[in-house]
């Protein structure tokens, strides 16, 4: 049995309370906040050729673009943490969604580097708060037995919106347009959420002090679990992104493909992760240890990465390679997003889980490219393979050590 939150020093009518039935619409509206920030990473490498011809901007230009959104999620991923503990999560996701309406219309109107930058920053910010308050107001109006379900759907928000953004966006006339698009779904998207998602009793106006949020940040830590399922994020943002992020190169360079048909079937290998998140909700609601879905996610991630990088399989066999890393990935999302809520000390503190976990998520965003693309343009394809597969060995390791973490603080699985 999962041990219920309670609040230092509160009455027992402040117990973190969770509805009898689950409001199935709000999670929907919720899912649908989470895909729309995450439209927001995958719009720009579709429009890569474009934004390239309109602006000449150069490979490093266009990285700090994409790389935007990781760095403001290092940086504000624990305050944001600690601002929806007390400003109220429904709130944030409906400013996150104005961000993205804001920031993807001045990116839409740009005429220069900077104001195209700009407008970047402001839908990265939208894309932090979203990603931070959307668990938060799940885990509010899911039912106790639904929660794992509804936090396996919301996994899913990351591929499937850079899978939306790779196909939608290759069908768009220019990358104007399409930028405006999402101005106008957000928006849409924000009146919708305001009338089918209830405030709750977090929605109020509190102070936020530095004071505060180093307490709650330093109190969450010392945990345990939180830590290592942040690590654990880490690792696995590193193995998703290491791959990912060169996929179409990948494909285009080792298996010969055109680039119309690698960015398609760099979209198919996302939607594939959609599938695993799912899976890893149904594994989990019929009892599955949260461990040994983590632990066996890295493992497989690091051994598929050895056949898909090491030049020993045809195109098939390395394509198919793809599909099950990122199926086997898509375990990992389902049940560290879970599970961090689970483990944190409060319910008060469970944004700030929360918000540690998206820190470690963009960390290892940061990373993988980065260490993964300049091992390879020195050492080849092959120190792909060694990087992706030693931080599947760090993330089984990791996972022992959250099944000791769970078991010390009364979790079966």
């Amino acid at each position: 049995m999962h041990k219920q939150f309670e609040i230092p020093g509160a009455p027992p009518a402040a117990v973190a309370r969770s509805p009898s039935s689950t409001h199935w619409p709000a999670v929907g509206l919720v899912v649908a906040a989470g895909v729309m920030a995450s439209l927001q990473v995958g719009k720009v490498a579709i429009a890569v050729p474009q934004l390239r011809t309109d602006f000449g901007l150069d490979l490093s230009m266009v990285g700090w673009l994409m790389a935007m959104f990781s760095l403001l999620g290092v940086l504000g991923a624990v305050p944001v943490g600690a601002w929806v503990a007390r400003a109220g999560d429904r709130r944030l996701v409906l400013i996150g969604l104005l961000a993205i309406a804001v920031g993807s219309t001045v990116g839409a109107l740009a005429g220069s580097v900077a104001v195209l930058l700009a407008g970047r920053v402001v839908e990265g910010l939208g894309f932090v708060l979203i990603t931070i308050a959307g668990p938060s107001v799940l885990q509010r109006v899911v039912a106790p037995g639904g929660k794992d379900l509804a936090f396996a759907i919301w996994s899913c928000f990351m591929p499937a919106g850079i899978a939306i953004a790779l196909f939608s966006g290759a069908l768009q006339g220019g990358w104007r347009g399409f930028w405006l698009g999402n101005a106008a779904l957000a928006a849409v998207l924000a009146v919708l959420l305001l009338i089918g998602v209830s405030r709750g009793s977090s929605d109020r106006e509190a102070p936020v002090s530095w004071r505060g949020m180093v307490r709650d940040a330093v109190l969450t830590l010392r945990t345990g679990a939180p830590a290592l399922i942040a690590a654990s994020f880490v690792i696995y943002s590193l193995q998703f992104f290491a791959l990912f992020s060169f996929l179409p190169v990948l494909l285009i360079e080792r298996m010969g493909v055109g680039t119309a048909t690698a960015g398609s079937l760099s979209a198919v290998a996302c939607c594939v992760n959609v599938a695993g998140n799912l899976v890893a909700g149904v594994l989990l609601k019929r009892g599955a240890a949260r461990w040994l879905l983590a632990a066996s996610a890295s493992a497989l991630m690091g051994l598929s990465a050895i056949g898909i990088f090491l030049p020993m399989l045809g195109t098939v066999p390395a394509f198919a390679l793809c599909l099950a890393f990122s199926a086997a990935g898509g375990l990992l999302p389902a049940t560290l997003i879970g599970t961090s809520a689970l483990v944190a000390p409060s319910a008060r503190l469970a944004p700030m889980s929360m918000g540690l976990l998206m820190l470690g998520s963009n960390l290892g965003q940061m990373i993988g490219p980065v260490v993964v693309g300049g091992a390879v343009d020195s050492l080849g394809w092959p120190a792909a393979a060694a990087i992706v597969a030693v931080a599947g060995v760090i993330g089984v390791l990791l996972a022992l050590g959250l099944r000791r973490s769970l078991a010390r603080s009364g979790h079966a699985r």
